[in-house]
Order: C-alpha cells, then structure tokens, then sequence
C-alpha cells in the first residue's frame, strides 16, 4: 500500500504554495574532452584506508533545509548525530540539500554542520538545488567554499558536480573509485520533458577513467561506487521485471527517474567496474536490489518536514570499505541510533529472505 503522501501530491501541493519554484538553468550540451586527461590529474582527492583498513562513507540526502524555518531543525539535528555516531572517514551528500531562499545561507548553515565536525565531504547536486536565487553553478560555487568540502567539477563536461574520488593503499593502488555524477534538475528539451539524465560527455569521461584504472590494475576493473541524485531508469526496470531482482529495505513509492535513459547503467556494465548505484530524490524509499549484477540503492531521508516525508525517522546510509576484501558493507542509521538494513554485499543477498 502506498503511503499518504509522494513526491506526485507533494509537487502538487508544494507547486500551489509557491515552493516547486521551478527553472531550467541547463547549460549547453558540451563534447567531453577526456581522451588526455591524465587520471592523476582528474582525481578530484584521494584518501587511504585507516589503521584498521577501513573507509567509511556517510551518505547523506534530502536535507531540503530551509533557514530560518523551524521545520528545518530535524534536519540538522539529524546530520549532526549521524556523524557523532558514525564517525564518517567522508561524508557524501547526493543533492537536494536545500529547499529554500537566500540559497546561500542555507547551503552555509546545512553543510557547516558537516564542517564543524571537520570531516571532509562532497555533494552531488540534486534538482531543487538550483531552483532558488542561485543558479546550479552558483550554488556549486558556494558549496566549494565551504570548510572540508573537497568537490572541484570537471570541465568540459555537461553538469558542475561531477568528481571522482579514489581510495588507496598505504603505497598508494588505487583500491576503490567513487564516482559522483551531477544528474541535473530538468531538461530544457520540450520532447524529453521531465527529470534529466546523465548526459553522453559525463558517459563518455566515466568511461575514460574507468578504463585507464583496469590499466593500471593489470586489466582488472578496479571496483566501483557511483553516487547521484536523480535515479536511472533501471530502478524502475527492476521493480517490474521481479524475476531478475533481489530486493530489501523499504519501498514507499515508485522510482522517479528521467523520461529517457541515456545508456549509464549499460556503460558501467561494460566496464565491469561499479559495483552500486546510490541515489536519493525519492525521499521515501530506501531499499537495496540486486539485479542484473548491480546493486541498485537508495540512501536514507536525512531531511526534515519542508518536504513529503513518511519514512521516519530519518536517518543516513552508511559504507564500509574493506581493503583486501571483495565486496563493501551497508546498514542505515536512523535519528535515536538504531542500525536497520546491516547487511554485506554481495553476501546478503544470495537469498531474497526481507531484511
């Protein structure tokens, strides 16, 4: 049974009260220029495993904070306990981190909890972060000021929040890659109306870096985490064709993706590289599937009441990285402290018994 309340009753009422706030601030279509760009170059940072060799990652989303707005404490409340908690070696934000106006005071506000804990993070920006006073760039531009955010952008490709982030041994291999891609708010194309997509020159530089890691790696694809907002189409693909999916946590509506897909999720199985697919955007969903060898997951709604939310309460997503062993580890934290989802991929889901 669906829940009372999703994202399509939400953009309706939010749309009448002046909220959705809509606009397209989607640059050009720009060629990627990827073919000699060094991969040391293009490595946005790179971080080790720790003394007990594990990298821990804290995904956080939907935040939609408002300042000055007291619906908004939840949401600081919340990602201040995550990170006391869990103790995050990084802290990746998958977008919508505001919902609201002066756009840049919000940004401050919300991600200066992140910094006051002083443990680096990167967003990858979501559709109503560009909506405000501020247009995607500008708000990628003041994100990047912001103490312990380690985000640059790739030029010359579509989108600004795109980074690429490895993890290595203590003599320095390359052990993992985490990409993040910028998924975009919604397309300027009348045709292809609706959500956007990852667009061909953000395919086209995944798939250079991808493949210069499996060459340094003797040709073997160096395993892989893609972080964005918006999901694939293949988060609905999945849900329909059940025969071929593994499934466990919590669905409370159904994908919102763009209307067209753009090849991203046959990209990476051509490179063999990723191994998950982390979204936010459908704030109440949060379950993890197994299909076609991919891991297709959703974080935790870390947010607050500005926004539809029935999945309470909010919470993170959190990743454990193990250097040496295949695989990752993943359980969701939720506000008061309780581990739900603690799970081992690909281990857990070699039965679809409900987590």
């Amino acid at each position: 049974m669906k829940n009372s309340m999703n994202r399509r009753t939400f953009l309706k009422s939010s749309a009448a009260l002046g909220l959705a706030g809509i606009t397209s601030t989607i640059p050009q279509n720009m060629k990627a220029d990827t073919n000699n760009v060094s991969i040391d170059k293009g490595i946005t940072k790179s971080f080790t495993f720790n003394k007990n060799n594990k990298f821990k990652i804290l995904q956080l989303t939907d935040t939609h904070y408002i300042t000055d707005d007291p619906r908004s404490e939840r949401a600081i409340q919340n990602v201040k306990e995550m990170i006391e908690l869990e103790k995050p070696d990084l802290v990746i934000h998958t977008g919508d981190v505001i919902f609201g106006k002066p756009a840049e005071k919000c940004f401050r506000e919300i991600l200066g909890v992140i910094a006051d804990q002083k443990v680096p993070f990167a967003v990858a920006m979501g559709n109503h972060d560009g909506d405000f006073d501020t247009t995607r760039k500008q708000s990628f531009d003041i994100i990047k000021t912001i103490p312990y955010n380690i985000n640059k952008g790739v030029e010359g490709i579509y989108g600004d929040s795109n980074d690429l982030i490895t993890i290595t041994s203590a003599d320095g291999i390359t052990k993992y890659v985490l990409y993040l891609f910028d998924s975009g708010g919604y397309t300027n194309d009348e045709d292809l109306k609706g959500y956007d997509y990852i667009h061909h020159s953000q395919i086209e530089w995944y798939r250079h870096h991808a493949e210069e890691f499996t060459k340094q790696n003797n040709g073997k694809p160096v395993p892989a985490l893609a972080f964005f907002h918006i999901p694939v189409p293949e988060f609905t693909y999945a849900l329909r064709w059940e025969t071929h999916r593994r499934f466990k946590g919590n669905l409370g509506e159904d994908p919102c993706p763009p209307n067209v897909n753009s090849g991203l999720f046959v990209s990476m199985k051509e490179m063999g590289d990723v191994k998950a697919i982390i979204c936010g955007h459908d704030h109440d969903d949060d379950y993890a599937m197994l299909w076609r060898g991919m891991f297709l997951m959703y974080g935790r709604f870390s947010g607050c009441d500005t926004v539809y939310n029935n999945l309470l309460p909010n919470g993170a997503r959190v990743f454990e990285l193990t250097e040496g062993q295949e695989g990752f580890h993943s359980w969701i934290r939720l506000y008061g402290g309780e581990i739900i989802q603690d799970l081992y991929y690909p281990d857990s889901f070699k039965s679809n018994d409900k987590a």
